[in-house]
């Protein structure tokens, strides 16, 4: 199993309608794309300097499975919002 997690940094001029729309277009991938096995996404709550806005953790059988989903179709339709709204956008993933 790979855990796959993403940490968002959004711009300042971010309205709260965008956020909104990119947390619903991540949440919506796991009922287009089949190689995701589990997926979480959600704000911060604490707010501290050194936070990011939102995080994803998800989870994979292995890297092949990430991959195809990376290229999926509807992934890509998310990183276009992504690039729009975001300052920093870091992953990590790690076999588990």
């Amino acid at each position: 199993m790979l855990k796959h997690l993403v940490f968002f940094k959004f711009n300042d001029t971010v309205s709260e309608s965008d956020i909104c729309d990119l947390q619903q277009s991540l949440s919506a991938l796991p009922g287009v794309i089949e190689e995701i096995h589990a997926f979480e996404v959600g704000r911060d709550i604490v707010r501290s300097e050194r936070s990011y806005d939102l995080a994803l953790v998800s989870a994979f059988a292995d890297r092949d499975a990430l991959h195809r989903y990376q290229l999926h179709p509807a992934h890509q339709a998310v990183i276009v919002k992504v690039k729009q709204l975001c300052s920093s956008v870091v992953a990590v993933d790690y076999a588990c």
